[in-house]
């Protein structure tokens, strides 16, 4: 290894950056684990095309979740 050369945990990073715990789960504030990253720029922007692409689901009910159901369950936070 180069002299000065420093290897800093991705989510270290993030939390020296943003003040953010990338790792805490948004639900129970639980430990996630990174399981894999992904690094070649065509699939990542085929993942980031489908996110995109996708974008108008946000807010939508679950599929087969009536919208009665789906308007209580947003009120509830659940």
């Amino acid at each position: 290894m180069a002299a000065g050369v420093r290897h800093w945990a991705w989510a270290d990073l993030m939390q020296g950056a943003f003040d953010i715990d990338v790792l805490a789960c948004p639900r129970c504030g639980g430990r996630l684990r990174l399981i894999a990253t992904v690094e070649d720029p065509d699939a990542v922007r085929a993942i980031l095309g489908a996110l995109a692409g996708s974008a108008g689901l946000v807010g939508r009910a679950p599929p087969g979740m009536a919208a009665g159901a789906a308007s209580e369950a947003a009120a509830s936070g659940g």
